[in-house]
């Protein structure tokens, strides 16, 4: 699982490994060549057709006491559509909720790994728990704004959809330490760039406690994605004995 990246005969996906079979392969595309002509432009036509006529991913569900709702309609006389904050909410909780599950599974890869990659596991559980933390604090700002932080907005379904290949790189036995250590980089940058919004947003709408809490949560970001890029750049070189 944590051997360093090597050459083996035992790949055989490209076609130099076998010239005569590629050869053949290359005679019976051109001898079959389509029997009308078109550029694909046909396809694209309909699939247009279905992006115009498609119903949108979900809906930010309406605030279920009247609290909120009160909170929404001064927001929106406002000049300010508190609907995308919710659904901004919504898709942070989503995220976070899978960064603690990431992070579960990275503690114990590296762990069972017992890999010589530059990482504190001490330091993992840090995060691990910060990220536990980060969901606690979206799931009570929904909560202040009368929304319900168990209803899935379009962000968070798009979200879940978006963060599971990342998963699934995680949870998959065969893939190495230093493959984890690139998919969980990916997964904090996208983390980093929803918390920079959140503030943001919050800012704008003058929700300054929010804001201020959401900042917070934005420098934790920070240094975890600080530390990830670092661990990650250096078990790369050392890998490629630059360092």
């Amino acid at each position: 699982m944590n051997q360093p990246i090597e050459m083996s005969m035992r790949n055989r996906t490209g076609i130099d490994r076998s010239p005569v079979d590629s050869q053949k392969m290359i005679d019976a595309a051109n001898a079959y060549m389509p029997s009308s002509r078109g550029n694909g432009s046909a396809l694209m036509d309909v699939e247009a057709r279905y992006i115009q006529e498609a119903d949108p991913v979900g809906t930010v569900a309406i605030p279920g006491t009247l609290k909120g709702a009160a909170k929404a309609t001064m927001q929106m006389l406002a000049g300010r559509n508190a609907e995308v904050l919710v659904d901004k909410l919504g898709e942070r909780l989503a995220f976070e909720r899978t960064g603690t599950r990431l992070y579960d599974y990275f503690i114990n890869k590296c762990e069972a790994a017992k890999s010589g990659a530059p990482i504190s596991i001490d330091t993992l559980k840090r995060f691990r728990h910060e990220e536990a933390q980060h969901f606690m604090l979206v799931a009570g700002a929904l909560e202040s704004l009368g929304a319900d932080p168990t209803s899935q907005t379009p962000g968070a379904d798009v979200s879940a959809v978006a963060s599971g290949g990342v998963l699934q790189v995680l949870s998959d036995p065969r893939t190495s330490v230093d493959q984890c250590l690139e998919a969980m980089l990916n997964a904090e940058l996208v983390d980093n760039a929803g918390w920079d919004m959140l503030v943001k947003l919050a800012d704008d709408m003058g929700l300054d406690d929010m804001s201020r809490d959401f900042q917070a949560a934005l420098n934790e970001e920070d240094e975890h994605l600080m530390e990830i890029r670092q661990w990650y750049e250096q078990s790369t070189l050392a890998q490629a004995g630059v360092i």
